[in-house]
């Protein structure tokens, strides 16, 4: 089979198509063999991280309420 033949079976093979836009349209609407690559998270919680956020508001609670009661018990009682 000479190069000529080779060109002609080629041919013969393929499906004509006007552009590369719409060979990749084409491609996108017909199946497509596409090994898809799965990753999977697990979101893991530090036991650590949790108690020291919960310490911190916490003790954010704590000042704020102190500082409610100073104003309540010293502060409003003088008007």
């Amino acid at each position: 089979m000479n190069a000529v033949e080779r060109r002609n079976a080629n041919a013969n093979n393929t499906v004509n198509m006007p552009n590369n836009r719409e060979a990749s349209n084409d491609m996108n609407t017909t199946n497509r063999n596409v090994d898809v690559e799965e990753t999977h998270v697990q979101k893991k919680s530090d036991s650590s991280l949790v108690l020291s956020t919960l310490i911190k508001y916490t003790a954010y609670l704590v000042i704020f309420f102190g500082i409610l009661y100073f104003l309540v018990n010293y502060v409003f009682t003088m008007f």
